[in-house]
């Protein structure tokens, strides 16, 4: 039942897009991000504190444990490899329509598969091979879409920054594999602690790229949606974690389905943001339905 979880993830991922280009629409980036993982810190952190006085019970599965200084460096590097992902991702966000940005980002499974193979020895079974195929060639489809809203992928630094984004965000996912598969960290010491060296690193990076220019060029303004960026991708990342630290778990099928996030992104951009080509984008999110259906019956759920 470890695929349960990931659809989970993926529903909570595509609410935090949601949020996320809302938050952007004509405000500064930097700000954004501070106040979003802060948001998640304070979430965090006393489950942290109350893990470490006993208040919370070792087999809770709200307990975060502290394994030393070797883990935390590992958890740290997570960091900066996920904060560089989510720099690219913020500012492309910012500048490009959300069906863009999302077909591109779930294009990540492609990188992440070919990782886990080479790194990790996952094998998958035929049908598995058919529905992760049909779900990558959807997403290509899905992106190419994107060229007729006249956006040109080949100049836009922005398109640039997103398939960065992507590559960065498919790093991060073996990562995650090897410290809480291969090491056998504890799933919830890797999200909170992540959560504190998150804050702490785009802290710094707001002070010295942002505070200086921030009266000149890039204004602020309050919104309710930022605050929720953070929330969304606690629970998304919860369920993902928790999903990912089962010895069944394979990240080759993982990475794939909760990208599938880019369905709930399709609805936002139809309804909320009245975005174009959307009959052709709902025939290629069909293909994508069905691959998370054959996932489903090829692991017996």
């Amino acid at each position: 039942m470890w695929l349960l979880p990931v659809i989970c993830s993926a529903f909570f991922l595509g609410i935090y897009d949601i949020f996320k280009k809302q938050s952007l629409s004509h405000n500064a980036v930097f700000p954004v991000m501070f106040i979003s993982s802060a948001t998640a810190l304070c979430v965090m952190l006393p489950l942290i504190l109350l893990s470490q006085n006993g208040a919370i019970a070792k087999t809770s599965l709200f307990f975060v444990p502290f394994s030393g200084g070797r883990v935390q460096i590992l958890i740290f590097i997570k960091s900066c490899i996920v904060q560089t992902s989510w720099i690219f991702a913020f500012f492309a966000m910012k500048h490009l329509p959300i069906s863009i940005v999302s077909p591109i980002r779930a294009t990540a499974p492609v990188w992440t598969l070919l990782g886990a193979i080479l790194l990790f020895g996952e094998r998958l079974s035929l049908l598995q091979w058919a529905a992760i195929v049909l779900i990558f060639c959807c997403l290509f489809a899905y992106s190419r879409v994107g060229k007729r809203e006249e956006i040109r992928f080949a100049r836009n630094k922005w398109v640039f920054f997103i398939f960065a984004a992507t590559i960065f965000a498919a790093i991060s996912a073996l990562y995650d594999k090897y410290l809480l598969n291969t090491l056998g960290i504890h799933r919830m010491e890797v999200q909170a602690w992540f959560s504190v060296y998150q804050f702490i690193l785009i802290l710094m990076l707001t002070c010295v790229f942002y505070l200086p220019i921030r009266k000149h060029k890039y204004p602020f303004q309050w919104q309710w949606t930022i605050p929720l960026i953070g929330i969304c991708l606690l629970f998304a990342d919860f369920f993902y974690f928790y999903a990912l630290s089962l010895p069944q778990a394979l990240i080759a099928i993982i990475s794939p389905v909760r990208r599938s996030a880019v369905i709930v992104s399709f609805v936002a951009g139809a309804v909320i943001f009245k975005e174009k080509n959307i009959a052709r984008k709902a025939v290629i999110l069909l293909g994508i339905l069905c691959g998370i259906a054959l996932l489903y019956v090829t692991n017996g759920l």
